[in-house]
Protein backbone atom coordinates (compact mmCIF):
# COMPACT_ATOMS: atom_id res chain seq x y z
CA UNK A 1 0.00 0.00 0.00
CA UNK A 2 1.42 3.29 -1.21
CA UNK A 3 1.70 6.41 1.10
CA UNK A 4 0.14 9.87 0.38
CA UNK A 5 0.46 13.02 2.76
CA UNK A 6 -2.64 14.58 2.80
CA UNK A 7 -1.04 17.83 1.01
CA UNK A 8 -0.02 15.33 -1.95
CA UNK A 9 -3.13 13.75 -1.84
CA UNK A 10 -5.18 16.86 -2.41
CA UNK A 11 -2.68 18.16 -5.14
CA UNK A 12 -2.94 14.52 -6.68
CA UNK A 13 -6.31 12.87 -6.57
CA UNK A 14 -6.77 11.79 -9.88
CA UNK A 15 -3.04 10.33 -9.80
CA UNK A 16 -4.36 8.57 -6.41
CA UNK A 17 -7.46 7.34 -7.46
CA UNK A 18 -5.51 5.60 -10.59
CA UNK A 19 -3.54 4.18 -8.43
CA UNK A 20 -6.27 2.85 -5.98
CA UNK A 21 -8.20 1.13 -9.58
CA UNK A 22 -4.31 -0.39 -10.78
CA UNK A 23 -2.24 -0.74 -8.03
CA UNK A 24 -4.63 -1.61 -4.98
CA UNK A 25 -5.34 0.64 -1.44
CA UNK A 26 -3.74 3.49 -1.20
CA UNK A 27 -3.20 5.12 2.69
CA UNK A 28 -3.38 9.27 3.20
CA UNK A 29 -1.36 9.83 6.50
CA UNK A 30 -2.03 13.23 8.38
CA UNK A 31 1.41 14.37 10.66
CA UNK A 32 3.01 10.43 9.79
CA UNK A 33 -0.01 8.54 11.42
CA UNK A 34 -2.83 6.71 8.70
CA UNK A 35 -5.86 8.67 8.39
CA UNK A 36 -7.92 7.46 5.34
CA UNK A 37 -7.88 4.29 2.66
CA UNK A 38 -8.94 5.19 -0.69
CA UNK A 39 -9.78 1.84 -2.76
CA UNK A 40 -11.45 1.40 -5.84
CA UNK A 41 -14.74 0.54 -6.50
CA UNK A 42 -14.39 -3.60 -6.58
CA UNK A 43 -12.47 -3.66 -4.07
CA UNK A 44 -14.63 -1.69 -1.51
CA UNK A 45 -17.99 -4.19 -3.21
CA UNK A 46 -15.95 -7.24 -2.24
CA UNK A 47 -15.44 -5.73 1.44
CA UNK A 48 -18.73 -4.92 2.01
CA UNK A 49 -20.00 -7.80 0.40
CA UNK A 50 -19.38 -9.53 3.92
CA UNK A 51 -20.51 -6.45 5.73
CA UNK A 52 -23.47 -5.83 7.58
CA UNK A 53 -23.77 -2.41 6.24
CA UNK A 54 -26.69 -1.24 4.42
CA UNK A 55 -24.77 0.09 2.13
CA UNK A 56 -23.34 -2.73 1.48
CA UNK A 57 -26.61 -4.09 -0.21
CA UNK A 58 -28.12 -5.69 3.28
CA UNK A 59 -31.19 -3.86 4.39
CA UNK A 60 -30.99 -2.85 7.79
CA UNK A 61 -34.15 -4.53 9.73
CA UNK A 62 -36.40 -2.62 11.50
CA UNK A 63 -36.76 -2.25 15.64
CA UNK A 64 -39.89 -4.31 15.85
CA UNK A 65 -38.22 -7.14 13.67
CA UNK A 66 -35.21 -6.76 15.58
CA UNK A 67 -37.59 -7.12 18.80
CA UNK A 68 -39.54 -10.20 16.85
CA UNK A 69 -36.21 -12.17 15.84
CA UNK A 70 -35.45 -13.10 19.68
CA UNK A 71 -35.94 -16.18 21.33
CA UNK A 72 -39.34 -17.92 20.91
CA UNK A 73 -41.01 -19.17 23.99
CA UNK A 74 -44.00 -22.01 24.65
CA UNK A 75 -47.19 -20.49 25.81
CA UNK A 76 -46.99 -22.57 28.64
CA UNK A 77 -43.87 -20.67 29.76
CA UNK A 78 -44.54 -18.71 33.04
CA UNK A 79 -41.98 -15.88 34.55
CA UNK A 80 -42.31 -15.21 37.68
CA UNK A 81 -40.39 -12.14 38.94
CA UNK A 82 -40.68 -10.73 42.21
CA UNK A 83 -40.29 -7.53 43.20
CA UNK A 84 -37.92 -6.50 46.06
CA UNK A 85 -39.38 -4.71 48.76
CA UNK A 86 -36.35 -3.90 50.72
CA UNK A 87 -36.33 -0.15 51.80
CA UNK A 88 -32.94 1.82 51.08
CA UNK A 89 -30.96 2.57 53.64
CA UNK A 90 -30.85 5.43 55.88
CA UNK A 91 -28.10 7.91 55.09
CA UNK A 92 -26.61 10.61 57.40
CA UNK A 93 -26.16 13.33 55.62
CA UNK A 94 -24.37 15.26 58.90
Amino acid sequence: MADWQVQEAKAKFSELVERAIHEGPQTITRHGKPRAVVLSMEEYRAMAAGSTAPEAGKPRISFKEFLLSGPKFDDDVEFDFERIKDYPRDIDFD
